[in-house]
């Protein structure tokens, strides 16, 4: 690592960042489960889908706000850095390096796992150590990729988004098929709003975890702000084209999977998408799970490729170690931030469950979107006179925190141990932040301290 640097060699990432294959992804191939299961039945599950898509987007027309009044990259955590102030935006930087990130890998690593596991072990659940396995095998290898070669990885990124929308448009023909035929008995009104059980608030909170979990990926390309030509028109745009479109292609995946399903098939499936393609591909079944697999493997190297940058950013502006805002001088790729994730990854793989692991990093995702469009209502106060090239109506930022509010405070009442775990990990990062951030320019920073850190982020 012989060189630090400002700039990274990324010409190509915006289109990586931009477009609705970086929406869609692994999530549409796990979340289905856990938001019927928390819903309670198939009409409301997919009116809860529906309204995440709409969620997103008031979430997205708030950030397009931002994006175009504070021009930089690094999305939430440099708009909330720039409006609070240091401590609050390390806090969201330290809980996307040591949750939001290494979370949403693990997830996706565990259902590549289980896509590639499952033919082999059709009449149970693959074994834990052979999930864990193969999910850090595959962690590791596109840590490797991404030090290599920044082509290498958009390559990658490129080639894996078409398998896993072959995949989608392959569910939602069949879907069609069948429906088309009248097998859609799970979708009469009669039987999609029949409940196994009395549903509740908290319980639809949580379906709502669930399927912004599908949703995630909606914000990044506020991550290339910078990188972005002509933000004013392309930020609305891609608002405006891809929230709405991903919205439609997860809910006609949801009802394709209900025209072959039943309610209680798709809740004791391990693994949705395998489970649809052997009731109606027949001897092509064997496409649904390696069709899935591709698209995990490619969602696990964009966020490995987008996190990265987050952890650079965060180094760049003194909030990390200086050692992650050093690139490699031939490759041009940043190896001591990639070396973090992959390594916090691994450790999540070993300790958690998936379905728990979602409302765990779904949780602190909708905390931070909400403390970050807080942000926008705040800035609009404290310089009203900033010019705003776009500008939303003062009620889209109010109707996206009374429901994050609503969303946060029953998500927490329904599940204190998982969510409020997560609260627990951020709040660790304020004392951090005052030994390793802003003490260390004062005369209070002690040699003590100063000579440990120093240690690692320069060069003897």
């Amino acid at each position: 690592l012989p060189q630090e640097t400002t700039t990274l060699d990324t010409n190509v990432s915006v289109c990586l960042s931009c477009s609705p294959g970086n929406i869609i992804g692994s999530g549409i191939f796990i979340s289905p489960k856990g938001v019927l299961e928390h819903a309670g039945s198939v009409g409301l599950s997919l009116i809860v889908w529906v309204c995440g898509g709409g969620i997103c987007a008031l979430g997205s027309m708030c950030y397009a706000e931002l994006g175009v009044t504070i021009p930089k990259s690094g999305g939430d955590y440099s708009y909330v850095t720039e409006i609070f102030g240091g401590l609050v935006g390390f806090l969201l930087l330290w809980s996307a390096v040591l949750i939001m990130y290494p979370t949403t890998l693990a997830v996706i690593a565990l259902t590549f796992s289980n896509y590639v596991l499952q033919p082999a072990f059709q009449n149970c659940v693959p074994p834990y150590l052979a999930t864990r396995l193969l999910s850090t095998i595959c962690i590791l290898f596109l840590t490797w990729v991404n030090c290599s070669s920044v082509r290498w990885a958009t390559r990658i990124q490129d080639v894996f988004t078409v398998a896993k929308l072959l995949a989608l448009g392959l569910i939602i023909a069949v879907g069609l098929v069948q429906i088309c035929r009248g097998h859609y008995d799970a979708l009469r009104p009669s039987q999609a709003f029949e409940f196994t059980r009395d549903p509740s608030v908290g319980q639809i909170a949580l379906a709502f975890l669930q399927a912004s979990f599908a949703f995630s990926g909606w914000n990044f390309l506020n991550y290339v702000t910078e990188e972005v030509v002509e933000p004013r028109k392309n930020l609305p745009r891609a608002i405006y084209i891809s929230i709405p479109l991903v919205t439609l292609v997860y809910t006609l995946t949801n009802i394709a999977y209900f025209s072959s399903m039943t309610p209680e098939e798709l809740l004791a499936s391990n693994a949705v998408a395998v489970t649809f393609g052997e009731k109606l591909l027949g001897v092509f079944s064997w496409v649904m799970p390696i069709s899935v697999a591709l698209s995990t493997f490619g969602g696990i190297n964009g966020y490995l490729f987008t996190s990265s940058r987050l952890c650079f950013s965060g180094a760049r502006e003194g909030h990390l170690p200086y050692l992650l805002a050093m690139i490699h001088l031939k490759n041009c790729t940043p190896i001591p931030a990639l070396l973090v994730c992959c390594g916090a990854t691994i450790v999540i793989l070993c300790i958690g469950e998936t379905h728990n692991l979602i409302n765990y990093v779904s949780f602190i995702n909708f905390l931070s979107y909400g403390v970050t469009i807080a942000g926008l209502l705040y800035y609009r106060w404290k310089r009203p006179n900033l010019l705003r090239p776009i500008k939303v109506s003062v009620l889209v930022p109010i109707s996206y925190l009374v429901f994050w509010a609503v969303l946060l405070g029953f998500s927490l009442y329904s599940e204190p141990v998982v969510c409020g775990m997560g609260i627990v990990i951020m709040l660790t990062g304020v004392p951090v932040y005052f030994v390793g951030v802003h003490w260390k320019n004062n005369d209070s920073y002690t040699p003590c301290i100063a000579s440990p850190c120093r240690s690692f982020t320069r060069r003897s």
